[in-house]
């Protein structure tokens, strides 16, 4: 008897991958004043605060009186409980590592093998200078670039996915909107990890022979709607992946698949010096 053939574009997909996941409850906090924002602080730990934070696609000092931000009535210790990704996304499990950017959500996420192992918040392009949706790949890195736009702006940890565009993820503010100029701003701590984490290209005699690792970015973020991560209030599973948006990183799968450049063997060391020479 033959095995099934399992269509690629029928992957085998969790259509509820974290149905099973607890219970959690949100409300919207609106900090009035200056002694509101203190008392917000000293009600939790300092954990707990960064997980607010983060919720929120916010840094602590953007804080201000009369923001509006959604607060999880139980603190979880475990920051991947409030993420918008899946655990698992069975049809990334042949992809070594791959890194989502979600603009509607505005957040990113790790894979390691289709497994989530990090999630985080992002700030993605403004609606004047729109960070492009896309399967891209790591290029180059660097612990401290300064941006073509601004030479004040400097950005640390910075690895490029889009070479001609030169946008890539780096350390930047988070203001709790998108706001950057094409680019995809995160924590600190966040930026370092991918920088340490993702895979550059490989360049033989100025071609190149191996794609780095994947960067896949899809949605639309509704700039004239409000911050979606408030929704979380009346749904906890109002942030998570759609299907059609499941659906897009399919497509994305299926590019990846026809470029040999996924699979090719990584260059002799002692050859790639003398390309680089």
């Amino acid at each position: 008897m033959e095995e099934p053939v399992i269509s690629m574009r029928n992957p085998v997909v969790k259509k509820e991958p974290r149905i099973y996941r607890e219970e959690i409850k949100y409300h919207i906090d609106s900090l009035d004043s200056s002694k509101e924002l203190d008392s917000l602080m000293q009600q939790y730990t300092d954990d707990q605060i960064k997980a607010i934070l983060a919720l929120n696609r916010i840094e602590k000092r953007r804080l201000r009186p009369n923001t509006e931000i959604v607060i999880p009535e139980c603190a979880s210790s475990e920051f991947n409980t409030y993420s918008p990704f899946p655990e698992n996304i069975n049809f990334l499990q042949c992809i070594p590592k791959t890194v989502l950017i979600s603009q509607r959500v505005q957040a990113f996420a790790l894979y390691e093998n289709g497994n989530l192992i990090k999630w985080g918040p992002v700030s993605t392009g403004k609606g004047a200078t729109r960070t492009p949706n896309g399967l891209n790949y790591g290029n180059y890195k660097a612990k401290r670039k300064i941006s073509t736009v601004d030479e004040s702006w400097i950005m640390p940890y910075y690895f490029n996915f889009m070479n001609y565009e030169g946008i890539g993820t780096h350390e930047y503010s988070l203001p709790g909107y998108p706001a950057s100029h094409g680019c995809v701003r995160m924590y600190r701590e966040d930026a370092k990890f991918i920088y340490d984490w993702a895979d550059m290209w490989e360049i033989d005699h100025g071609k190149v022979v191996k794609n780095g690792t994947p960067f896949m970015t899809f949605g639309e973020y509704d700039y004239k709607a409000g911050k979606p991560w408030h929704n979380l209030s009346q749904d906890m599973k109002a942030n998570d992946i759609k299907q059609e948006e499941i659906q897009t990183l399919e497509d994305y799968l299926i590019k990846y698949q026809q470029d040999s450049r996924n699979f090719e063997k990584s260059i002799p060391k002692e050859n790639s010096k003398l390309a680089a020479s």
